[in-house]
């Protein structure tokens, strides 16, 4: 079903003629304005949110209708959340369509593709954002690669963990509550070179924190009594947000990319949360080249998705932005705007990496 929503007027200006590779925009905390509605709307993942709101910007609408822009990329938590104000909680409300009801922000891949699943009937949402691929089998929903992020960990940058040379295998045995030889702390953390450590897993929901679990062999009804999703303050480790580091000893996975986006905030219009975060290499490699780029090489890689219905994607616009040229198409030459190398330009500014599979419809799942 291709949604199409009541005509609105023009964004006037120079907004009419942008294209994708005309620009590069820097990201924007959901649409621009409230009452800026468009046709494609995704929601989800924290990790992708700042490149899909930066790509969003410079993919036009082919009808103009209801926007000039087409892609709707919301972020996953309220971008005006103020700590402590009733007003402007982390998890509010937004309203994708003209005339549709509020719905619940969805925080994170799981989020989103949850809410992706249950929008059966008042379609406000035609994709999800995620950093992770299927986690069941089946074919209603078809994952759609575009780039690449890296995920390590990090700590404060006062820690005396800060620039250790932790293997994957001494961090899996400390998010297992051992200590990095594999040996049974005295107590119930782990400690390093005197260090207790206290290891953190982003919330319930957070992609990054399902793909760091499967990567140390780890899960949500397994966790060790040590691991935790709660900073030291009380409040909840939010994706790649270093102020939920507050202790000495506190490690957290933290998606390369976003911290390189973060880093460029001055130029990428992200907010900047690294905190005091510092990344950190793993079996001795940097998660960052001399070029200050994600480093393809690191050992712990992943492709990210936007998620749809398997039964849209034949729709123009989705197909057009989103899937690359499948056999049979009368046009071969056709490239999708998001494996554009003006798309590219994008993808790398925000910290992630060209893939070659971009836009392949291969990777199905039903959640």
């Amino acid at each position: 079903m291709n949604v199409k929503i009541a005509k609105r007027a023009a964004v006037a200006g120079g907004i009419a003629a942008l294209s994708v590779g005309l620009m590069i925009s820097p990201a924007q905390a959901d649409p621009t304005s409230p009452n800026t509605f468009r046709q494609l709307v995704g929601v989800g993942s924290d990790t992708t949110q700042d490149v899909m709101n930066g790509l969003a910007e410079t993919i036009t609408d082919p009808n103009h209708t209801p926007s000039n822009l087409l892609v709707a990329s919301y972020n996953a938590t309220n971008p005006g959340y103020v700590p402590g104000d009733p007003a402007h909680p982390l998890h509010d409300t937004i309203v994708t369509r003209s005339g549709h009801a509020a719905i619940a922000r969805p925080d994170g891949s799981g989020a989103g593709i949850s809410t992706l699943i249950g929008d059966t009937a008042a379609l406000d949402v035609d994709f999800a954002r995620s950093s992770n691929g299927p986690s069941t089998v089946g074919t209603n929903l078809t994952f759609i690669p575009y780039a690449l992020d890296a995920v390590t960990y990090a700590v404060r940058s006062s820690s005396a963990l800060n620039g250790g040379t932790l293997s994957l295998a001494e961090v899996t045995n400390l998010y297992k509550c051992k200590n990095t030889d594999g040996s049974t702390p005295a107590g119930t953390f782990p400690a390093v070179g005197g260090v207790e450590i206290h290891p953190l897993l982003p919330q319930v929901g957070s992609g990054t924190r399902k793909f760091w679990e499967a990567t140390l062999g780890l899960s949500d009804s397994s966790l060790a009594p040590c691991v935790s999703d709660v900073a030291a303050d009380g409040t909840s480790v939010q994706e790649h947000n270093g102020t939920a580091l507050q202790r000495a000893g506190d490690l957290m996975p933290f998606s390369i990319a976003s911290y390189i986006a973060q880093t460029n905030h001055a130029t990428t219009g992200v907010q900047d949360r690294r905190g005091t975060a510092v990344l950190q290499t793993v079996n001795g490699t940097q998660p960052e080249t001399a070029t200050s780029t994600l480093n393809t090489a690191f050992p712990v890689t992943r492709e990210v998705y936007n998620v749809f219905r398997t039964s849209r994607l034949t729709e123009t616009d989705i197909r057009n932005t989103f899937v690359a040229v499948q056999p049979g198409e009368s046009n071969q030459s056709r490239v999708a705007k998001l494996c554009t190398p003006a798309s590219g330009t994008i993808i790398e500014k925000f910290g992630f990496a060209q893939v070659a599979n971009c836009g392949v419809i291969t990777i199905k799942g039903n959640s």
